[in-house]
């Protein structure tokens, strides 16, 4: 059969592209575009984007990617912009047509700045190999390299620049007009310090970037020239009036708190701040990208205030792409390219922060909408009046939400929208409200009390105030609900010299006794919920969330890591075990900033997205449920870089063809693969044990993950092993049993009967209570505290010394410094803070425990049963140590358990390097030995495979927290 002509394949794939990629323009080798008559195979241009070209030839075509990247080398100026993006397309060798589903493959080449002003640096994605997908995965990866980033980036620089300096303008009033300063503060809801007055500055600067971009869409609107431009008299009040004239066509979320704002200043104020911002909003316009970038966002999250206390933490755009995605492609039955259906979807964010979870999942129905052959711009009106509800406490964060969605589609009007300020703190009538939670068990929430400034009102075309407005939010009737909520928990006290004494309701300036009644409000509203106060307001939300959603709706969460395996997320974890079908977890195996999906968190995030079960069958039982529950667990190799990358990694997620189980053994899970590189692994695990937690997540390897689960079942299966070897676990507390919780001993709210003293040699109630690195080199430890009877406690004192011992488990295991997760002390002591102690009936187990859980094996088996959320560091509650896997010493025969105390006479005195160093240490190497070998009877090949095991698990980042390793372990044999 004769193959297909390249020339005939560009044009056929150019008319598909164009009925996917809504109102672009597909040209196939369009003139006049390169000098000496050079035509590109394809050009795609569109309004706002930069141009993309596609060179595309029929496989191997050995000079494509040099030909595609030499485009650049040309400097051409297409429609006004210059090219940023080229794709190299190959397509089948084979190929005798071309249609929606011929496999075509490709990679990018976008041009960077250089170092200096006359460079440019070419960077190719992906790094090496190349994309592989179709003519609708081409058509988005076309989309998302077509933003204009050197623009964006001019942009955004210029407007928190243009900001800063216009903030040093409201400085200046601040100290000579205080009283002015203050009225701004308070509607904007936030304090009268430096960041509020840059917030008000950035809403300004936000409406005079749209006010310029509206008044050459809509007649009778003047232009920023002509209302505050040099010479004009009268900027303030020219401004206002033609705001005014915005808001009586619409666009009240980015106007109305800009205006309250704009009236409060004083003339020469208002004068100054114009001018200055008009100059700022003139070159972001100059840049070419207008409000439809994230702009918005982006600058904004930087000056939000009170983010210590509201945790108010920017998604990083693709991050939120990724889970947008993700969510979306859980939605069942939609007609994409019927915008009357779209319109019918109810999606929500009721912590919208600064909307760019909206933005992402706007973007991706849109997409989805132009791929089915529909043009975006005729779904805004009915995406922003019916289908997207977002809410937050903060009136600033609603107009960056408002402003955000309204720039997808800037020239498109509409007449109402669903943001709402929540409200949040002391009304004027005395109660308390704690933002969107109050919707926790009311079908609609009145917007009433403390929102009676014009910059509260929720944006409609209208200038009706909150407390006319109820906004409509019955449960069980969202599509989706995707949210990154504060993680704020009521336990943590960040400044009590302050006031501080619930930091999840600290925000605003609340008084002590306005964040102790909301938080009684919020343990009523959320009784009988997932709450917990140590888990904090993340899951709250999720609570929220799971309420609002319908039967079939879909969930999509990004929580800190602890959501996967904190003992106090157990309640949350049942309910998605319970109550959702399609789970997908991902987490980021690396390490520090790096393992989130927001900005500043600084601490392991996931992200989390499952369907709620279907509405009930004949017999009651939930349709779709699993009788054993499972999840696919996603653990990628780092935060994904830019927004196609997130798209490549929601493709792999999606699209993976295979399944890798957790119980297979260690074969490791299913690659994420970006051309010849790899973004993680996908594995899916069981998740009807709640109770301790899900490990299988932010795993480097995925065959460390199956051996540790394997080992918590009793079954020692080694890399590269045909089978496993029976080995007798059981938890912790079927053998020994846990001293007491270290407040126990000393809180007077326990009434302790003991008061923590320095160590005395001769003290009669030693205890081993904090980490101290340089007492922790060897197996036996030092105590490091005393304890003295309080006076009136003698009896009680009795009663809690019994439950000294001589073995001590680490509940902060610092992997990259601490050599030692078992200690003992010679003496029997009371277990402290950071080392409970566990007593067994039969002392000659304190050694076995002692070795087994100093081997590498027992550091595998703490690590997997810990909570792995801060890098290099494995935590586990007092509570949960009761389930820890150990070695079932009642097992061991007399000659075993005198093996284990002769390894330990053999290494008490010896020095251990830190645990991540656990492949590289001879002595650690000579432990492995002992146990393997001589107290568990092995042969040396099991031995050799134990030592295979620790290289492994040493190389996770969640072990060496990113410390320099060994470039090869000395002591694997």
């Amino acid at each position: 059969m004769t193959s297909m002509y390249e020339s005939v394949a560009t044009t056929d794939l150019a008319r598909l592209l164009q009925g996917m990629t809504g109102p672009a323009t597909v040209e196939p080798e369009p003139t006049g575009i390169f000098p000496g008559g050079r035509r590109p195979d394809i050009l795609i241009t569109a309004q706002g984007r930069s141009p993309v070209v596609i060179e595309a030839r029929r496989m191997p075509a050995d000079n494509l990617e040099e030909d595609a990247a030499a485009r650049f080398e040309l400097n051409a100026v297409i429609k006004g912009r210059e090219l940023e993006s080229v794709a190299a397309l190959y397509y089948p060798e084979d190929m005798i047509s071309l249609d929606a589903d011929t496999p075509l493959q490709y990679a990018a080449f976008t041009r960077r700045p250089g170092e200096k002003p006359a460079e440019y640096r070419v960077i190719r994605f992906p790094a090496s190999g190349l994309i592989r997908g179709k003519a609708g995965d081409l058509a988005e990866f076309i989309r998302l390299i077509s933003v204009p980033q050197n623009a964006v980036d001019q942009a955004a620089q210029a407007l928190q620049a243009g900001i800063e300096i216009a903030a040093e303008i409201l400085d200046e009033m601040a100290q000579l007009r205080p009283f002015i300063s203050r009225r701004i503060a308070e509607l904007l809801g936030m304090d009268n310090v430096p960041q509020t007055r840059r917030m008000a500055c950035a809403i300004i600067a936000n409406a005079l970037v749209f006010h310029e971009r509206l008044s050459g869409i809509h007649q009778g609107i003047s232009n920023l020239r002509e209302v505050c431009g040099p010479g004009v008299l009268g900027p303030q009040d020219k401004t206002l009036a033609a705001w005014d004239s915005i808001l009586a066509i619409n666009y009240w979320p980015i106007f109305a708190i800009g205006k309250e704002i704009m009236e409060r200043l004083p003339a020469d104020v208002a004068a100054r701040l114009l001018r200055r911002l008009r100059e700022t909003a003139g070159e972001v316009k100059g840049a070419g990208v207008d409000n439809a970038h994230d702009l918005t966002g982006r600058v904004f999250q930087r000056l939000i205030s009170d983010r210590k206390y509201l945790a108010t933490f920017y998604t990083l755009p693709p991050a939120a792409a990724l889970l947008a995605r993700l969510a979306v492609a859980q939605l069942d039955g939609i007609d994409w390219g019927d915008a009357a259906a779209l319109g019918r979807l109810r999606i929500a964010d009721f912590a919208c922060g600064t909307g760019a979870l909206l933005s992402a999942v706007y973007e991706q129905i849109a997409a989805r909408h132009e791929r089915a052959g529909g043009d975006a711009a005729h779904i805004h009106p009915a995406m922003m009046e019916d289908t997207l509800y977002g809410g937050d406490v903060m009136p600033s964060a609603v107009h960056i939400t408002g402003a955000t969605l309204a720039g997808l589609q800037p020239d498109q009007g509409f007449s109402q929208s669903r943001l709402y300020v929540f409200p949040y703190g002391k009304s004027p009538q005395g109660e308390v409200a704690v933002g969107s939670l109050e919707l926790l068990t009311a079908s609609a929430a009145f917007t009433s009390f403390n929102m009676h400034d014009p910059a509260q009102r929720t944006g409609g075309a209208g200038a009706e105030l909150a407390d006319q407005v109820i906004a409509d939010i019955p449960h069980d009737s969202f599509d989706l609900v995707i949210m990154n909520p504060p993680f704020t928990s009521n336990t943590k006290h960040y400044d009590a010299v302050d006031g501080v004494t619930n930091a999840a309701f600290a925000a605003f300036d609340s008084s002590e006794d306005e964040q102790l009644r909301m938080a009684e409000r919020l343990k009523l509203l959320a009784r009988d919920t997932c709450y917990h106060g140590h888990a904090g307001q993340g899951s709250v939300f999720a609570a929220l969330a799971h309420n609002k959603l319908k039967p079939g709706g879909v969930l999509a969460l990004v929580l800190p890591f602890t959501a996967i395996n904190g003992a106090s997320w157990a309640k949350f974890r049942q309910l998605l075990a319970t109550n959702y079908t399609n789970l997908t977890i991902v987490s980021i195996a690396a390490n520090g900033d790096d393992t989130s999906f927001s900005s500043d968190t600084g601490m392991a995030e996931c992200l989390i997205i499952g369907r709620k079960n279907g509405i009930n069958g004949p017999n009651g039982e939930p349709n779709g449920k699993p009788k054993s529950p499972r999840a696919k667990f996603v653990s990628l190799s780092h935060r994904p870089a830019n927004l196609a990358e997130a798209q490549e990694l929601a493709n792999g997620i999606l699209h993976a063809a295979e399944t890798r189980r957790l119980e297979d053994g260690p074969f490791g899970g299913i690659p994420i693969r970006c051309g010849d590189g790899s973004l993680g692994e996908i594995l899916e695990a069981p998740i009807g044990s709640y109770e301790t937690g899900w490990g299988a997540a932010r795993i480097q390897d995925a065959e460390v993950a199956q051996i540790a689960h394997l080992l918590s079942t009793g079954r020692l299966w080694l890399p590269a092993s045909p089978a496993a070897i029976e080995l007798p676990i059981v938890p912790l507390e079927q053998v020994g049993q846990r001293g007491l919780d270290s407040q126990l001993f000393i809180s007077p709210a326990h009434n302790g009967p003991f008061i923590k003293e320095p160590p005395r040699q001769t003290g009669t109630y030693p205890a081993l209570w904090n980490h101290n690195a340089r007492n922790e080199t060897r197996m036996v430890c030092d105590p490091d505290s005393s304890l003295r009877v309080r006076v009136g406690s003698e009896t009680k004192s009795f009663e809690l010394w019994a439950t000294a011992s001589r073995v001590h488990i680490s509940r902060g295991f610092r992997f990259t410094s601490q050599p030692i997760g078992v200690a003992f002390t010679d003496r029997e002591s009371i277990g402290g803070e950071a080392w409970p102690n566990v007593r067994f009936d039969d002392q000659r187990f304190d050694y076995a425990m002692l070795v087994w859980g100093n081997s590498t094996l027992g550091f595998l088996s703490y690590w997997w049963h810990s909570s792995r959320q801060q890098a290099g560091r494995g935590r586990t509650t007092f509570k949960s140590l009761g389930a820890l896997p150990v070695l079932d010493f009642r097992t061991l025969t007399e000659a075993q358990l005198a093996t284990a105390g002769d390894i330990f006479e053999e290494f008490r005195e010896l020095e251990l390097q830190p645990a991540y160093l656990a492949d590289a240490d001879a002595h650690r190497a000579l432990l492995d030995r002992r146990v393997v070998c001589n107290l568990l009877g092995f042969e040396e090949s099991v031995y050799r495979g134990v030592r295979r095991l620790a290289a492994k698990w040493c190389a996770e980042p969640s072990v060496h927290g990113g410390k320099q390793r060994p470039r090869r372990a000395r002591y694997v044999e």
